[in-house]
């Protein structure tokens, strides 16, 4: 049996952030779950930069993997999560994780990227107190053992 999906049914209900961005990293699809996770409406990010998440420090890195993206076609990112700092609207820091995939012409030239985020702030901070507090009972372990 066959499904049809509307596809931008799915993309609307997703409960993670879509975003899709041009060859130039224009943002032309902004779901509501990257509305809820960023702060942008779907108005303040459609046909603006993608810079307008992306921290001033990363953003270098960022064009730099995103033009070669687009220039060859592929990307190590459809399978392997990528994970970075982003930026919310209020100007808070988040942690993200994405996967993307690309979205080619007839000729198959890379014409968009999508990316699919989670917002993993909670768990990236989680992870942050407990190697600082591991390496607190290690510190006091070596105390006791000098």
């Amino acid at each position: 049996m066959q499904s049809t999906v509307d596809c931008n049914q799915l993309v609307a209900a997703i409960g993670e952030a879509v975003v899709v961005s041009d060859a130039r990293g224009l943002i032309t699809l902004w779901n509501a779950a990257a509305e809820h996770m960023f702060g942008f409406a779907e108005e303040e990010a459609l046909g603006q930069s993608l810079d307008l998440i992306i921290p001033e420090r990363q953003r270098k890195r960022h064009w730099d993997g995103y033009d070669e993206t687009m220039r060859t076609g592929q990307t190590k990112y459809g399978t392997q999560l990528l994970r970075v700092p982003a930026l919310h609207k209020d100007g808070r820091t988040l942690s993200i994780a994405f996967t993307v995939a690309l979205l080619k012409d007839e000729a198959g030239t890379a014409r968009e990227i999508v990316a699919v985020i989670r917002d993993e702030t909670v768990r990236w901070a989680e992870e942050r107190d407990l190697r600082r507090r591991l390496a607190e009972c290690e510190a006091r372990v070596d105390e006791k053992k000098s």
